[in-house]
């Protein structure tokens, strides 16, 4: 058994076994009737762990002194890990990150649904777990993270306590977890192939040499605030740069600069936002060279990608994911399909050539519009897309002009389904329905609303983004013949 001992104002628990991995990547312990959720823990590590929190019943940790590594334990290959928010589950073998997140699954839909999960297929994994990102978006910052080794040495050999003289303080790169001011500056990321990390890192090496300002995230001062860099599978690579305001000869040099530099890029833009926040879906974007979008191709389809489209970010995992979904959905080519969330209309296009009709709705016009112009640059005539709140569009009226689907396709957003559209697919009673989910908790709640007149059939969950705990799930409901 556990027992604490204090040192100072500081809980040390010696010896805590790790027994399990929680939802939100953090290792699981126990101590006598506490439980422990430590940080970069996993499952077989025995360690001393010092609470850095502590509830009535549970307790948060971090690793004092690792005492047994447990066998599912690897080198992470980050040289940022640890301090950068994103890749928190490298420090696993991917075998045992992929059992983890198969059994998080079946548990959220065991334990919120009470939906017998003895049939439920293996969890997919992705065939590439690095460099399988096709976006990513940076941040500058006048305010640098700073670690042990920028920190200047103390004279009496203690830690230590101030920056290094005539530090760099400017840097391109990620948020710091908890920490909305402080950027970590990358010089490698293994999330996105090249030239992603060749183009941030002349980027920041142009903006210092050219004395272009880093933005100040507190004070909201300085020019260059964002750097998103969009690849496809086509080879096509964008890159948009987000400035805070126009200093159009500064503009001009950076992004002429890119444009000499990188010949790959196809679709380089800039954005000038001068809001307090990041989001450039209300912004302008300007086209300095080439076309405002690259192509991305899947199963012999052509998908436009704009600086504000959604598309998933694994691009060959999301090929297995929506052939998954046209799976489970059976289709004998009579269909009418209903997609709701359609995003660009991915899914939808995707499947157009299997049924009749598809109708997709979406909440952003944007994404719609892109929708309508993949069915166009496809060939497909027998898509439909409507914008608007999807509780709001999909209502009896909208059903009885359209016709009552033969099956509906739903890939909410992590919040899930809203409680009106829930009810309204039990109103329809389509035979079918697929739920995609990036959150099998949300998921678990919908679905629970869903048995009064469904059962689920088939549960086959998608890793979607190696090295983290996020995870997709398909799922088939068929109607009742009761009902």
């Amino acid at each position: 058994m556990s027992r604490n001992r204090k040192a100072g104002v500081v809980t040390i628990i010696p010896d805590l076994s790790i027994i399990d991995i929680a939802e939100e990547g953090k290792g699981v312990g126990r101590a006598d009737e506490l439980v422990v959720f430590v940080e970069k823990a996993v499952p077989g590590d025995i360690a001393d762990v010092r609470i850095v929190r502590k509830k009535k019943n549970f307790a948060e940790a971090v690793i004092d002194n690792l005492q047994k590594k447990s066998d599912l334990r690897t080198d992470p290959f980050c040289p940022h890990f640890g301090t950068c928010g994103g890749c928190k589950w490298q420090h696993m073998e991917y075998d045992a990150q992929l059992k983890f997140k198969h059994k998080n699954v079946e548990a959220a839909l065991q334990r919120l649904a009470k939906i017998d999960t003895t049939g439920m297929e293996p969890i997919l994994g992705s065939a590439e777990n690095k460099y399988y990102r096709n976006k990513l978006e940076y941040t500058f910052s006048n305010k640098r993270w700073l670690d042990k080794s920028d920190m200047a040495e103390r004279p009496d050999g203690l830690a230590p306590e101030s920056p290094q003289p005539d530090l760099e303080m400017n840097a391109l790169g990620f948020h710091v977890p908890l920490r909305f001011d402080k950027i970590l500056d990358i010089q490698h990321c293994y999330l996105q192939a090249e030239p992603s990390n060749s183009i941030r890192n002349q980027v920041r090496e142009y903006a210092l040499k050219e004395g272009l300002s880093f933005y100040d995230l507190r004070n909201h001062e300085g020019n260059l605030r964002n750097l998103i860099i969009r690849t496809s599978s086509t080879g096509e690579v964008m890159v948009v740069v987000v400035f805070a305001y126009a200093e159009q000869e500064k503009i001009d040099g950076l992004m002429e600069y890119l444009k000499l530099s990188f010949s790959q890029i196809s679709s380089l833009l800039y954005i000038i936002n001068q809001k307090k926040n990041d989001t450039i879906f209300d912004q302008e974007v300007v086209t300095y060279a080439g076309r405002d979008y690259i192509f991305e191709e899947m199963d012999g389809l052509k998908f436009k990608i704009g600086a504000k489209s959604f598309y998933q970010t694994n691009s060959g995992q999301a090929h297995e994911l929506y052939k998954i979904t046209r799976e489970f959905a059976g289709f004998t080519g009579d269909e009418l399909v209903y997609d709701l969330y359609t995003g660009a209309g991915t899914i939808a296009n995707f499947v157009a050539g299997s049924v009749k009709q598809v109708v997709g709705i979406e909440y952003v016009p944007t994404a719609i519009e892109d929708a309508k112009f993949n069915s166009e640059l496809n060939g497909i005539n027998n898509t439909i897309f409507y914008a608007g709140d999807m509780k709001d569009i999909l209502t009896r009226e909208f059903i009885a002009a359209h016709g009552k689907p033969d099956v509906v396709i739903t890939d909410p957003p992590r919040a899930g389904m809203h409680a009106d559209v829930v009810e309204r697919l039990l109103e329809m009673e389509a035979e079918k329905i697929v739920y995609v989910s990036c959150n099998a908790a949300t998921q678990a709640r919908d679905l629970a609303l869903l048995k009064e007149k469904y059962e689920v059939v088939r549960i086959k969950p998608v890793d979607m983004f190696p090295h983290t705990q996020h995870v997709e799930n398909v799922v088939l409901l068929k109607l009742n013949s009761v009902n």
